[in-house]
């Protein structure tokens, strides 16, 4: 397995992470839990270090899947996490909104240790940006935690440019986590200038358009009754019927070079900047190992610039949040 710095920061992670997300939270039932065990413990097998969780995903028990089957091999791996929603600490419940507050940081990330069964958390996210906290509140608490040796480094996810940069002047931000891939490229016209002007990393979510990309999927695919993607517009049938013509751009050239539309839509993230590592999410371990070999394919200057043009060209229809959770998105 390669690997990549994320920005200027040192931290060095796998090229390819693993979004463990899915295993247990929004994409139906939760999967069997001693599935997952192995499964994860196979990607540190196959060389995946980084592996992307949060105490909302459950709420908790993405966290306590990811320490169970990680503290064995703690040694050499990198485990990011999420805090910033309004959970009750004592059950879990999600209460629906975001919490940022300092004492609320602190009480997150004393869980995370407990559930991770580590001593340190490599890489924490503010999950969403909180318009009732000041960021500088939030990165000053944060470089606490770093200081007390809790956390190791920084980061944001669905963070906008001006909240960038006024949290990394208190605290280096090593990362920002938001969702980038060939069907939503808008992190190219603000977010990724900025990334490279402070030397941030980048770690695009849903790389895979939450499985679109794969080709698996069409304008007849049922979905569980809790799949989160029954709310998002940009999965109703009619509009997976119209951006079909993604997929069948990602087939082609995958077929071009023996591929699945899969490698050729990760393989094309990994090609855009060094200090970019996606985390496809899966629970398969088929699709784990065939979403690694995207590591392997050089996708060439012609071939980049033929994805691009033909990617511009489509109009890819439908919002890629339901309205309720448009709100959470920092401009």
């Amino acid at each position: 397995m390669k690997e990549r710095k994320l920005g200027n920061s040192g931290l060095e992670v796998s090229a390819l992470g693993l979004g463990c997300m899915g295993m247990s939270f929004g994409y139906g039932p939760a999967a069997d839990k001693r599935e997952m065990i192995s499964l994860l413990r196979t990607a540190v097998e196959l060389g995946v270090t980084f592996f992307d969780t949060a105490e909302v995903y459950g709420p908790f028990t993405n966290e306590e899947l990811v320490g169970e089957a990680l503290a064995p091999l703690r040694e050499g791996l990198v485990i990011a996490t999420k805090f910033g929603w309004d959970i009750d600490p004592e059950t879990g419940e999600s209460r629906g909104g975001l919490d940022s507050r300092p004492e609320r940081i602190r009480a997150a990330a004393e869980g995370m240790l407990k559930r991770l069964r580590t001593d340190r958390i490599d890489l924490l996210y503010q999950h969403r940006v909180d318009p009732l906290v000041p960021i500088e509140d939030v990165a000053g608490t944060v470089k606490d935690l770093i200081w007390e040796g809790k956390v190791r480094h920084f980061g944001l996810s669905e963070a906008g440019a001006q909240t960038i940069r006024r949290a990394h002047a208190v605290q280096p931000v090593t990362a920002l986590q938001s969702e980038y891939s060939l069907w939503w490229r808008e992190p190219e016209e603000e977010i990724l200038p900025i990334l490279e002007e402070l030397g941030i990393g980048f770690v695009p979510f849903s790389p895979l358009g939450k499985g679109f990309l794969t080709g698996k999927i069409d304008e007849n695919t049922t979905f569980d009754s809790s799949d989160f993607r029954n709310t998002v517009p940009r999965f109703s049938p009619e509009n997976r019927k119209s951006n079909k013509i993604l997929v069948e751009l990602m087939t082609r050239i995958a077929e071009e070079n023996q591929a699945s539309p899969a490698r050729i839509a990760l393989a094309w993230l990994i090609a855009q900047k060094p200090w970019i590592v996606p985390i496809p999410g899966t629970t398969k371990l088929h699709r784990l190992r065939d979403n690694l070999g995207a590591v392997e394919i050089e996708l060439g200057p012609e071939e980049m610039r033929e994805i691009d043009r033909a990617a511009r060209e489509i109009t890819v229809e439908g919002h890629r949040y339901s309205e309720s959770s448009e709100r959470w998105i920092d401009r």
